[in-house]
């Protein structure tokens, strides 16, 4: 059976899960922050999200960006 990609549905998965794992944690761990935080989020979610299978919102952005403790533009790729 032929495995088709799965279309990126969005831009910031990369840089969480290499801010992320700058900061020694796991994807649960970080699920468990969002949470305590007000952003019901799972492992299983942020494994989604990280891959880019998932999209995520603009509330949710902030919410990341707070609880990795970076500023949102720092969720988006580069410029080259």
């Amino acid at each position: 059976m032929e495995r088709r990609k799965q279309k990126v549905k969005n831009i910031v998965g990369k840089q969480v899960g290499r801010i992320r794992y700058s900061k020694n944690l796991t994807q649960e761990s970080l699920a468990a922050k969002c949470q305590i935080d007000g952003l019901d989020i799972s492992r299983v979610t942020v494994a989604k999200l990280e891959a880019g299978h998932r999209t995520v919102t603009d509330w949710e952005v902030f919410k990341l960006a707070k609880v990795l403790k970076v500023s949102v533009l720092e969720l988006f790729p580069k410029r080259r």
